[in-house]
């Protein structure tokens, strides 16, 4: 008899862990984030907006840089007709220019970089806010980012994002 219970006892823990064990499992799913990010209308426009505001900085740039060297090749055809005095006045005027064009070149991309942070940081809310309302609703507990996936055999929730965002 008691034989038969440390055997009952023994077969009902197995059941236990492997009910638990089974129920432990999470449900899991993948997105994939870069194809909706690159396809997301919202993205899109911004990508245009920083690509002009790019294009007006290197427009500006190249002008400064396009003034710097006509200044200098000036400078450089000239300087056996003027004097020590006029050469050095003319060498730190040059070195000023360079440093205006150096400043505003790291300005420009600061500011381009601030620009992209500012556009982009409400569509990646949006699609974050969206997989994991969409995740939710489809009782994932996991939605992994599938662009880093080596292997991905479980759902793809990527339409149902790019669904729920309007695209």
């Amino acid at each position: 008899m008691m034989k038969q219970i440390k055997s009952l006892l023994i077969a009902a823990v197995f059941i236990l862990g492997a009910s638990q064990s089974v129920s432990a499992q999470a449900k899991t799913a993948h997105v994939d984030v870069s194809e909706i990010m690159t396809k997301m209308p919202a993205m899109l426009d911004a990508k245009k907006q920083l690509d002009k505001l790019g294009e007006t900085y290197d427009a500006e740039y190249k002008v400064m840089l396009e003034e710097y060297q006509a200044k200098i090749k000036k400078y450089d055809q000239e300087a056996t007709t003027q004097t020590d005095k006029v050469n050095e006045e003319r060498a730190r005027e040059v070195q000023d220019m360079q440093k205006r064009i150096v400043d505003y070149r790291d300005n420009a991309q600061k500011e381009l970089q601030t620009k992209e942070q500012d556009i982009t940081k409400p569509i990646i809310d949006k699609v974050r806010a969206s997989i994991q309302k969409v995740g939710k609703a489809k009782g994932y507990q996991y939605v992994l980012n599938g662009s880093e996936l080596l292997l991905a055999d479980g759902p793809n929730i990527t339409a149902d994002v790019k669904k729920d965002l309007g695209f």
